[in-house]
C-alpha cells in the first residue's frame, strides 16, 4: 500500500474509535437514568410511562450505526485529501531526486511555505544539490585544467624525438637535458595530482604535532632557495599544538613558504613566516613582499593551475597547484584559508586550524 493509503486509512481507523468511544459514552450516560424493568403503573397516570432500556436501545442502536457510517466514510474521504496534501512536498522532492539521479543538477525544489520537517528536508537537499553542483564543476574544471597541464610536456618531448628522428646528426646532449627537464616537471605535477587528491580523499593518519617545528622544517628546507634570491626570511610565533598528517601540514607550509619565495621581489624582499595561539584554534601566517595585487586576482589563486597574469615563470615556479594544494590539506583538516593582498604589495596566506585539545 502506498503511503497515502495508509495514513487515510490511519486517519479513518482514528475517526471510528474516537467515534465509538464517543457514542460508548453517551449510551453508558443514557443507561443511569434509565432501569432495567418498566415498573407498572398503580393507577392513571397524566404522564407517559418511562422507556425501559430495550425502547433505548432500539432507538439509539440505528442511530449510532448511521453515525458509524458517517464517521466511516467521512474519514476515509477527508483522510484521503489531507494525507495527499500533507504528502505533496514530498512528491516534489522525490521528483527532484528523481531529475538528480539523472544528472540535472542544476534543479532545484525551492518549497513554499512555512518552516516544517518537509520545508527543512527540501532546504538541505537543495543546499546538496548546490554544493554537488559546485564540486562537478570544480571536477570538471579541474580535470581540464590537469588535462591540458600534462599534454604540454608530452607534446613537447614528442616534438623533441621527432627533432631527433629526423636529423640523426644533431647533437643528443642538448636534446637530453631538455627531456629530462620536461620528464621532471611531468613527474612534478603527477606527485602534486596524487598529492591533491589524498588530500581531498582524507585518506591520511591524524596524529600531534606542533605547527611552529613544522614551520621552522619548512623554512630550513627552503633558506638556501631564499638565500640565492636575495631574500630574508623572519620567523616567530608561539608553539602551536593542532592534531593531523605530519607529512601534509609539512607539504602545506613548504608550499606557502616556496610560493612567498618565489613571487617576491627581485631583490631585498622579505618572507614572514608566524604561528600563533588563540582560543580554540592555531594560525599560521606567512606573508611576502612583492608586487602588488588586486582582491580579484587573489580570489583565483587557490585554483588549481593560477598563477597570476603578471607572474613571471622560472624554474621554481611550481606546477600551478601549490595553492591549491594548501587549500586542499587545510580543509582535510578542518581548517578555513584567507588570502589577503598588502597594502605595500605582496601577499599575506593566513592558515586557521583546530587547536589540539588539552592535554594531548
Amino acid at each position: 500500500m502506498s503511503v497515502r493509503l495508509k495514513l487515510t486509512l490511519s486517519y479513518a481507523g482514528f475517526l471510528m474509535l474516537a467515534g465509538a468511544l464517543l457514542l460508548a459514552v453517551v449510551w453508558v450516560f443514557l443507561l443511569r437514568y434509565v432501569p432495567d424493568v418498566q415498573p407498572q403503573p398503580r393507577g392513571p397516570s397524566l404522564y407517559p410511562a418511562n422507556p425501559s432500556r430495550y425502547d433505548l436501545w432500539r432507538a439509539f442502536a440505528p442511530r449510532a450505526a448511521q453515525a458509524s457510517a458517517f464517521l466511516l466514510v467521512f474519514g476515509l474521504l477527508g483522510g484521503w485529501l489531507l494525507a495527499g496534501r500533507m504528502l505533496a512536498p514530498l512528491t516534489r522532492i522525490t521528483e527532484a531526486t528523481r531529475m538528480a539521479a539523472d544528472g540535472s543538477l542544476s534543479h532545484r525544489i525551492w518549497l513554499p511555505g512555512r518552516s516544517d520537517e518537509f520545508r527543512e528536508l527540501a532546504d538541505a537537499f537543495d543546499a546538496m544539490l548546490a554544493r554537488l553542483e559546485a564540486h562537478v564543476a570544480e571536477q570538471q574544471r579541474f580535470a581540464a585544467n590537469a588535462s591540458h597541464e600534462l599534454r604540454t610536456p608530452l607534446a613537447i618531448t614528442q616534438t623533441l624525438l621527432d627533432v631527433a628522428r629526423n636529423d640523426p646528426a644533431r647533437d643528443t646532449g642538448e636534446l637530453v637535458d631538455i627531456l629530462y627537464a620536461v620528464n621532471t616537471r611531468a613527474i612534478n605535477l603527477t606527485e602534486a595530482l596524487l598529492l591533491l587528491s589524498r588530500a581531498d580523499q582524507r585518506s591520511f593518519t591524524r596524529e600531534h604535532v606542533d605547527l611552529s617545528l613544522i614551520a621552522e622544517e619548512a623554512t630550513e628546507t627552503l633558506l638556501p632557495l631564499a638565500e640565492k634570491r636575495g631574500l630574508t626570511i623572519e620567523t616567530s610565533g608561539d608553539i602551536t599544538p593542532t592534531i593531523g598528517s605530519h607529512t601534509l601540514l609539512l607539504q602545506m607550509t613548504t608550499n606557502l613558504v616556496h610560493n612567498a619565495i618565489v613571487h617576491n621581489l627581485p631583490e631585498q624582499g622579505t618572507v614572514w613566516v608566524t604561528t600563533s595561539v588563540h582560543l580554540n584554534t592555531v594560525e599560521l601566517t606567512v606573508e611576502n613582499t612583492g608586487e602588488k595585487l588586486t582582491p580579484q586576482l587573489v580570489s583565483t589563486l587557490v585554483e588549481p593551475f593560477q598563477r597570476g597574469t603578471q607572474r613571471i615563470r622560472t624554474d621554481h615556479a611550481g606546477v600551478g597547484l601549490g595553492l591549491a594544494i594548501v587549500n586542499s590539506i587545510t580543509q582535510a583538516h578542518d581548517g578555513t584559508l584567507t588570502l589577503t593582498p598588502r597594502a605595500a604589495g605582496g601577499l599575506r596566506v593566513t592558515v586557521r586550524l583546530p587547536a589540539a585539545p588539552p592535554g594531548r
